[in-house]
């Protein structure tokens, strides 16, 4: 096999990252909250030598790490942060949590992170030993989980003077990110009535609960007149009490609102106001609502694309063990078979084999298929060249935010899936530091992509990260 450069410098560093990844799995923390994950990510960088900004653009959990002078720009983007309700004991094949109801990393942002670092480190000793000249960043960003940190630091400039992004995230098959995302924004609706004695005198009270049940029938009638791919969801942040016997005063409610570009998505997030309106209009309450973060489309780069796919074929897959296959079988018995193919149909593979590791990769021929979920990398991508790679880290068929993604998190199959992913970023991340040409391709791509209104933030002009409400 012809082997990339860079691969040698991530296989000579990878055992400290993979160190990283444990440590930040072990410490599961939410959206503006990861102040042990952050601490570990600044512990590396620094003892890597990059020179370290902390508290980027006001968050202070966002941080970046530089090596390297002069020349282009390249970014390559970590998270850290885990997701609420999915702790989980490592390596068990059934749901077991280490504590009830605490964290847990079921979308593999301990790897993310940890893979990102790793790539940025190899760049940069490469760029020293060979002379160079380039800057390479690592950015460590929070919240992706409903937070939109990225959101809030490319509207802060963050990213201003960056050439390329490069990123990815795990999964189970490996393939280039080809899709777009949904655009989403997440908002608390308070909704605030009167107290009274349920039973005494249930005239006089105005049920602020009444109101976000309303509002929740209001929007499931709403759901048959909106996009196909549009998405609404909700949860009951606070129910006004454990008291039956008492009319709620208040209460609140979170929606998350998505639809395929931003604008549409505005469109449908002004209609749910109107609906929160109504149904405080209906239970005589009053109705606020608050903007917690929004989140734009993901725009794909043909060019970058094109160089991340050939250095994915030419490293092939992870190099999994027969060991490494029967762990990933034992996990895989507890999916459905709508699970497993799910897997292969949303990478574009209709037909083959069902293996419980990916041993291949997703060809360049494979059909684009959209990404139902969301991501603040799409903010980035707007303003920067962008490209991700999904990963092989779990066994085919694990759904990401379940406790399964959590169990393999420290798996020797995530770890190798991690090393892997890294390999194919630095390699893309070195290609666009020495390619002028391809650097030109991928801006006037964009430029394309994005069109003369350019990016405009899906953030209300007054939307600071929610730091105090989502940490």
């Amino acid at each position: 096999m012809n082997e990339h450069p860079l691969w040698t410098y991530v296989d000579t560093a990878q055992s400290r990252f993979k160190e990283l990844s444990d440590r930040v799995w072990a410490t599961p923390e939410t959206c503006y909250a990861e102040k042990a994950s952050v601490a570990a990510h600044l512990d590396e960088l620094r003892h890597q030598g990059f020179r370290v900004t902390e508290n980027l653009a006001g968050i202070p959990t966002a941080v970046m790490g530089e090596a390297g002078e002069g020349g282009p720009v390249i970014a390559i983007l970590g998270e850290f942060d885990a997701l609420a309700g999915l702790s989980q004991k490592a390596d068990v094949f059934e749901q077991d949590p280490l504590e009830a109801g605490a964290n847990g990393h079921g979308c593999g942002h301990n790897l993310l992170g940890s893979a990102a670092m790793l790539a940025a480190t190899a760049v940069k000793n490469w760029l020293a030993e060979t002379g160079t000249p380039g800057r390479v960043r690592y950015y460590g960003c929070p919240a992706e989980e409903g937070g939109a940190a990225k959101a809030f630091m490319v509207r802060e400039g963050a990213f201003d003077d960056v050439d390329v992004a490069v990123s990815w995230h795990p999964g189970s098959i490996p393939g280039v990110f080809k899709g777009s995302s949904l655009s989403n924004a997440r908002v608390d609706f308070t909704f605030t009535g009167r107290a009274s004695h349920a039973a005494a005198a249930p005239h006089l009270g105005r049920s602020a609960l009444d109101a976000v049940e309303l509002m929740s029938v209001g929007i499931n009638y709403m759901r048959e007149h909106m996009p196909d791919e549009a998405r609404i969801h909700y949860a009951i942040i606070d129910g006004g009490g454990i008291s039956p016997n008492v009319v709620q005063a208040h209460a609140k409610v979170r929606y998350v609102v998505r639809a395929a570009t931003a604008p549409e998505m505005l469109k449908l997030l002004a209609r749910v106001l109107k609906v929160a309106e109504g149904a405080a209009l209906m239970s005589e309450t009053q109705v606020s609502h608050k903007v917690l973060a929004a989140v734009s489309n993901l725009i794909y780069n043909g060019p970058l694309g094109d160089v991340m796919q050939a250095n994915l074929d030419r490293l092939g897959p992870p190099p999994f063990t027969e060991e490494d296959k029967a762990y990933a079988a034992k996990f895989q018995a507890t999916l459905t078979e709508d699970d497993i193919l799910a897997a292969y149909r949303s990478m574009g593979i209709t037909e083959g084999d069902r293996k419980p590791l990916a041993d291949f990769v997703v060809p360049a021929e494979a059909p684009t298929v959209e990404m139902g979920g969301s991501t603040d990398v799409a903010d980035v991508s707007w303003v920067v060249p962008t490209v991700q790679v999904w990963g092989a880290n779990h066994a085919i068929g694990t759904q990401l935010h379940s406790w399964q993604a959590v169990a393999q998190g420290k798996s020797a199959p995530a770890l190798k899936g991690m090393v892997h992913a890294a390999a194919l970023m630095a390699a893309t991340a070195a290609d666009a530091m020495t390619d002028p040409d391809l650097r030109a391709r991928a801006k006037a791509d964009l430029a394309a992509r994005v069109g003369p209104a350019g990016y405009v933030s899906p953030l209300p002009e007054n939307a600071i990260p929610p730091i105090a409400e989502m940490a």
